[in-house]
């Protein structure tokens, strides 16, 4: 079996995980922090909305020149 020491690529392996894990967590942190401090933003205001229904009936003239 072969000394641990020696396998530099696994300390390799093992310090690049630990910078990942790092980095995610510092981004988790600072996204955390800003989005705590940012004001709340309020969301586009809701404005009425007027909506027309025209019934035509398969008689009317209306329907046939559409038609």
């Amino acid at each position: 079996m072969s000394d641990w020491t020696s396998l530099w690529y696994v300390w390799l392996i093992l310090l690049l995980v630990f910078l990942l894990l790092l980095c995610g967590v510092s981004a988790s942190c600072v996204k955390f922090c800003c989005r705590k401090k940012r004001l709340p933003v309020e969301p586009f205001p809701r404005h009425p909305c007027d909506l027309t229904v025209i019934g035509i009936d398969s008689d009317s003239t209306a329907h046939s020149t559409v038609t």
